[in-house]
């Protein structure tokens, strides 16, 4: 069987995860496995596919990023992959599909994947750098609070005797979030 995978970071990416989806299907995957969750969160769709693998499946998934966030986490993909006798399909590795059935598709994934990686620190240091220099110019604001801007709509669904579960779904804001929120308003 084909196994498709599809993945956003957040919950906006709908034409993304849309577009991840149609390539899969045009590859011919027969299930495919969506989830809009950052590749750090507990990935419950990516262990459903990886545990109903067969020997002879193949996983699928457009880009390196969409499946693992480290050649590290790519390692324990690939060897679960493996243990049951499947492979691993990239669709767009620079251009071009990249099968882990076969020794080069294998090669050329581990390079990959540790240029990838590289490419991401480089990104993250250059990122503490701007962080850096714009606190020493007294510019930097931090990330605006999402959450805390709620507050009034929080306060009011908690007046109107809302459950806490359901203001987190109606205000897509975590249950931490809102615990944050409803100790500032009783302090």
């Amino acid at each position: 069987m084909i196994i498709g995978l599809a993945r956003t970071s957040t919950l906006e990416q709908i034409a993304g995860l849309e577009a991840q989806v149609r390539d899969l299907e045009a590859y011919g995957c027969k299930r495919i496995f969506k989830e809009q969750v950052s590749s750090i969160a507990k990935r419950e769709q990516l262990e459903a596919a990886l545990n109903t693998l067969r020997e002879g499946d193949k996983v699928v998934c457009t880009k390196l990023d969409r499946l693992a966030r480290s050649v590290q986490h790519l390692g324990q993909i690939i060897e679960r992959i493996n243990l049951v006798g499947a492979s691993l399909v990239i669709l767009d590795m620079g251009g071009t599909a990249v099968d882990t059935s076969n020794p080069t598709g294998k090669l050329i994934l581990n390079v990959m994947s540790s240029v990838a990686q590289f490419e991401r620190e480089m990104m993250l240091e250059r990122q503490r750098e701007g962080i850096a220099k714009a606190k020493a110019e007294g510019k930097y604001k931090g990330r605006k609070p999402t959450a805390r801007a709620k507050t009034d709509m929080v306060k009011l669904a908690l007046d109107e005797g809302v459950s806490k579960a359901q203001i987190c779904r109606d205000l897509e804001i975590s249950k931490t979030s809102l615990y944050r929120i409803i100790g500032k308003l009783r302090a």
